[in-house]
């Protein structure tokens, strides 16, 4: 982090098993904890996307997002880095795995919320190889979403009340560039 002198010292305010509010001066944010970051699947294959539904708490309604898991958590991932928690995530939450791989970077959340960061790697090549899903406790439905049909997908979905993950919109962002 680029700390300037003049930058008053972090406080954690409360932290749980997986966030932490903390405070900077004047300046309030949530925080993953114990170094916790993501990894997000943008599976693109054969003029399709690999989305995933579920039921997120603080929403309180199911949200439309791309497959996702956390790197470095407890449930076996300790030693994680972006490339096998994502190809954990994709087999355990869509039912499928990729032939090629493609880190493409790190990118921030919502840096005036939160420090969280998640790496982007995109897959191809897909194959089915099981039934997704998600692990025990998740409820996720893959959706396999035709590229040129995205844009009404993502549109019935919230029209049907759901929500969207804003990295869906990086998928929508050439249509969205042209207006």
């Amino acid at each position: 982090m680029d700390i300037s002198p003049e930058t008053p010292p972090e406080e954690t305010c409360w932290q749980g098993r997986f966030i932490a509010a903390k405070r900077r001066g004047r300046w309030e944010y949530a925080s993953r904890a114990r170094g916790i970051s993501a990894a997000v699947i943008l599976a693109v294959d054969e003029g399709h996307v690999l989305l995933v539904e579920q039921f997120r708490v603080p929403l309180g309604k199911r949200c439309l997002e791309l497959p996702a898991g956390l790197i470095g958590d407890d449930d076996g991932g300790e030693n994680d880095d972006p490339l096998s928690a994502a190809k954990r995530e994709l087999e355990e939450e869509t039912g499928y795995a990729a032939d090629r791989w493609q880190e493409v970077g790190e990118f921030y959340s919502s840096p005036g919320m939160t420090d969280e960061s998640f790496t982007l790697l995109r897959a191809s090549g897909l194959r089915r190889v099981g039934e997704g899903g998600g692990v025990e406790g998740e409820d996720i439905v893959v959706h396999r979403v035709p590229l040129a049909g995205l844009a009404q997908a993502v549109a019935d979905f919230r029209a049907g009340g759901g929500a969207i993950d804003a990295k869906v919109a990086l998928l929508l962002a050439p249509g969205l560039l042209a207006l």
